[in-house]
């Protein structure tokens, strides 16, 4: 998915506006309605955005977590280590060792269950992401082929650019729920 689903289609704005304005109720009603998809499509973007900034920090935040996480396996490994070694060459451990060990196996436990939930956290915002940018993509097609109905005086196309405003709003409302 590109990372800004905003495309410009003020130059489509403008061509129906100047029809509408000479005349035509039925062109009104095509400026009016692509005005609509317009204001649909730009919430549509902000909204997509908004989660795929979402999903970046929270999977910034995961790879945080694995790594904490792997920095108490190494620790837990340099320490089960020392006490092998330390066993094995008859001496005692120091006191505290069995009890850091198993706190660094209680921790990493505690971190992998955060880094899992940033990380699905960060899918269910890229997946949010994804549904409304194929809302803004609908949106603009069919604002651009509202236009085209407009130039072409072709009214069917018009009904086919609103089916695809119907397509948009049921992708932005896939993407809010």
């Amino acid at each position: 998915m590109p990372e800004d689903p905003d495309v410009p289609t003020e130059h489509l704005h403008e061509t129906i506006h100047e029809e509408a304005e000479k005349g035509s109720s039925w062109v009104m009603a095509v400026a009016l309605s692509t005005a609509v998809l317009a204001v649909l499509a730009a919430i549509s973007a902000l909204l997509a955005g908004g989660h795929a900034n979402e999903a970046m920090m929270d999977q910034i935040q995961a790879s945080d977590q694995w790594a904490f996480y792997q920095a108490k396996a190494i620790k837990a490994a340099v320490l089960e280590s020392k006490i092998e070694l330390l066993g094995g060459m008859g001496k005692e451990t120091p006191p505290g060792d069995g009890e850091k060990l198993a706190k660094y196996t209680s921790d990493q436990k505690e971190i992998q269950a955060v880094a899992e939930e940033k990380t699905h956290s960060s899918e269910g915002h890229m997946a949010r992401h994804e549904t409304l940018a194929k809302g803004v993509t609908v949106f603009q097609i069919a604002i651009a082929i509202a236009a085209i109905s407009v130039l072409t005086r072709k009214r069917w196309m018009w009904f086919g650019s609103m089916l695809l405003g119907i397509c948009g709003c049921v992708f932005l409302l896939l993407g809010v729920l």
